[in-house]
């Protein structure tokens, strides 16, 4: 098995395993702020921004579903997939995203899906590219990298999801 099909089952099965999380997501659970001071996303007029500062504040907020699931989807896969391929699966960019659930859940299958077919295309020996100027410090990092990375913060904030889901449960 090639490097590059061995990522791919490696970001299939995480991605597997968030959307199975992801049944049954209410808008309430959705928004539900267990604590104060957590970053969201909230309407703005007829659209809905993700809260965002730069930089982090330090400590960095605590985070609702529908906070992680912009920054899965808009901040991290379709901003790299736009910078690294020139495609977008959402065709949301900065802090725009959604306020349904369902909405969240079918964007963010839509920005993996479209992330995992940018690599793809690159091939094996396209893993090893860098990603060049337009990546600022990043410059030199290669595809790989950047799919790893990518991998990292879906798995990492598909957990924390998962456990605001546990927690809601629980109320």
């Amino acid at each position: 098995m090639s490097l590059l099909a061995r990522l791919e089952t490696s970001l299939t099965a995480v991605g597997d395993q968030l959307f199975e999380r992801l049944v049954g997501l209410g808008d309430a659970e959705y928004l539900w702020e267990p604590v104060g001071s957590m970053w969201t996303v909230r309407p703005v007029g007829d659209r809905w921004r993700a809260d965002w500062a730069d930089p982090d504040p330090e400590p960095a907020p605590v985070t609702t579903i529908a906070w992680r699931t912009w920054h899965i989807s808009v901040d991290a896969l379709d901003s790299y997939s736009l910078r690294a391929f020139g495609t977008s699966g959402t065709s949301l960019s900065g802090v725009e995203w959604v306020g349904t659930a369902v909405e969240a859940i079918d964007l963010t299958r839509v920005a993996l899906d479209n992330f995992a077919a940018g690599l793809a295309s690159l091939g094996d020996s396209g893993l090893s590219r860098q990603l060049g100027p337009d990546w600022g410090s990043y410059a030199e990092a290669t595809h790989l990298d950047l799919y790893l990375h990518a991998l990292r913060e879906v798995t990492h904030h598909a957990a924390e999801i998962a456990l605001l889901r546990d927690l809601y449960r629980s109320l």
